[in-house]
């Protein structure tokens, strides 16, 4: 979703009166993609035609080859605005858009034209590194160059590969890190910390790539300054790329690590017997939680500790426990009880109660759906920060909307780990208990829009735990929810 700002005064005269948007981060990644040129020929964002004829073909409407449709989609079309300035989440004017065509989209205006640069993006890990094309390619000089499109740590398997390609074609080597989507920052350093282990005058480059398509990577490489691309399993199968590309795609060859002789080898010389697989992702994120080291056949130590420091174990990791349910159903109790036994158990707590943070963080909001969900929202951002200090976050409000519950659920994600508990306390139940009058009031029509009465509760279809406070005493679901949390390693035993 973007936000409506208006167009600050750093710009020229005859454009400051023009409306701006600031973008998302998924916009901005597009944005700052085009307008450096990663995504030539493209010079703008697409329209109807294009965008239908890039799904449907791979092709623009005027027969170029494309593959992915980049568009831009905004809350409203400024009134019909001829043109629009795109602004940073900070207000700063970052592009020109000229506005071409407006149409309806899911969520608001479909808005395409082509962008011009007013200043260059200042969002985003890694600034110092980051390379436009032209630059890149000017770095790069001319003769062979293999690209890789990182999008994850590259461990002794990948590193190997990647050398073997590189010298069999005697090519320099470009690393185009994906610093878009979440845990921008890891796969950026963890390649950095695998440099003794990458080619000499390997070119390391993040890129706001948020697109995951093999042949999107072949353009965006290509752009760089590559010559040819390494299709990794991860990045796409060869199928995906079979058709045209603007640089050679050379599919990485199948390793396995030698237990034989201690190396990572073609698989095609190694022994059945003696062949062992790369760690799963599954496999290594267990060994995280749990504290254990990473071995060393299967990473380099420095890119283990950059995961280490990226995922501490579960009894070290930020959590937000996220309560929901209808008023009257136990929440705020439970949420108090919880948040006492894991303070006993050694970690820091902090209780974002619906009542209390209705009084504070979000006086003056109404109970309308739009400040319902601003007061969830802000609820999530502020466990999501505790969350990302390394400190467990517990949460009670109603929360009646399952799309805003997911907004929460990826705000926590993106600092550390997230679980969500129903408190499925039936509606008559609740009712009876009526603590406050509010049912009683709702029913007779003084509380408009109260969730179960007149306005809705969409019960969660993603809960990680359950609990009725109808069948169970307090005590009882507050020993449940701890025994979750035990279980799954955030919270230590008790003796």
């Amino acid at each position: 979703m973007s936000v409506t700002t208006q167009a600050t005064s750093e710009l020229p005269g005859e454009l400051r009166e023009l409306p701006g948007r600031a973008l998302a981060p998924e916009a901005l990644a597009d944005l700052e993609m085009l307008l450096g040129g990663a995504f030539r020929p493209l010079i703008g964002f697409l329209g109807a035609a294009d965008a239908a004829t890039v799904a449907a073909a791979g092709r623009l409407a005027d027969g170029t080859p494309w593959p992915v449709p980049i568009t831009l989609e905004l809350p409203d079309d400024a009134d019909g605005a001829p043109r629009l300035v795109l602004n940073d989440p900070e207000g700063v004017p970052l592009a020109l858009l000229t506005v071409t065509e407006s149409r309806p989209g899911t969520h608001g205006r479909l808005v395409a034209g082509p962008v011009r640069t007013l200043k260059p993006p200042a969002h985003g890990p890694f600034r110092r590194l980051r390379r436009t094309p032209a630059e890149a390619r000017a770095e790069l000089g001319d003769g062979p160059v293999l690209a890789l499109v990182a999008r994850r740590p590259l461990h002794r398997r990948a590193l190997g590969r990647l050398r073997h390609v590189a010298e069999r074609l005697d090519a320099r080597v470009l690393v185009l890190t994906v610093v878009a989507g979440a845990r921008p920052e890891l796969t950026t350093r963890a390649v950095l910390a695998a440099r003794p282990e990458l080619p000499p005058g390997t070119l390391v480059v993040p890129v706001p790539l948020r697109h995951a398509d093999p042949v999107l990577d072949a353009y965006v490489a290509a752009a760089y300054g590559a010559t040819h691309l390494l299709l990794t399993e991860e990045s796409g199968t060869p199928e995906q790329v079979a058709g045209e590309t603007p640089l050679k795609v050379v599919p990485a060859p199948a390793w396995v690590y030698d237990t034989a002789v201690e190396v990572w080898r073609p698989a095609d010389r190694v022994e059945h017997d003696h062949a062992r697989e790369e760690l799963p992702e599954e496999r290594v994120a267990e060994l995280l939680d749990a504290g254990q080291e990473l071995p060393d056949w299967f990473t380099p130590p420095a890119v283990a500790r950059e995961l280490r420091a990226d995922r501490p174990p579960r009894s070290e990791r930020g959590l937000t426990v996220f309560f929901t349910g209808l008023s009257g159903s136990g929440k705020s109790t439970l949420a108090r009880g919880l948040a006492e036994a894991i303070t006993d158990a050694g970690r820091t707590v902090t209780l974002l109660d619906g009542d209390v943070v209705r009084s504070l963080l979000s006086a003056g909001l109404t109970f309308s759906r739009a400040d319902r969900d601003l007061n969830i929202r802000r609820i999530g951002y502020v466990a999501a920060e505790i969350t990302r200090h390394g400190g467990v976050a517990i949460c009670a409000p109603i929360a009646p909307y399952a799309a805003t519950r997911d907004e929460v659920r990826a705000m926590v994600a993106a600092a550390g780990d997230f679980v969500l508990v129903h408190v499925a306390t039936p509606l008559e139940v609740c009712e009876r208990r009526d603590r406050k009058g509010l049912y009683a009031k709702a029913r007779v029509g003084q509380i408009p829009d109260f969730t179960g009465i007149s306005s809705p509760y969409e019960v969660p279809a993603d809960a990680d735990l359950v609990v009725d406070t109808s069948e169970l005493t307090a005590e009882e679901a507050v020993a449940r929810v701890l025994e979750r949390l035990t279980e799954g390693g955030w919270v230590p035993a008790r003796d």
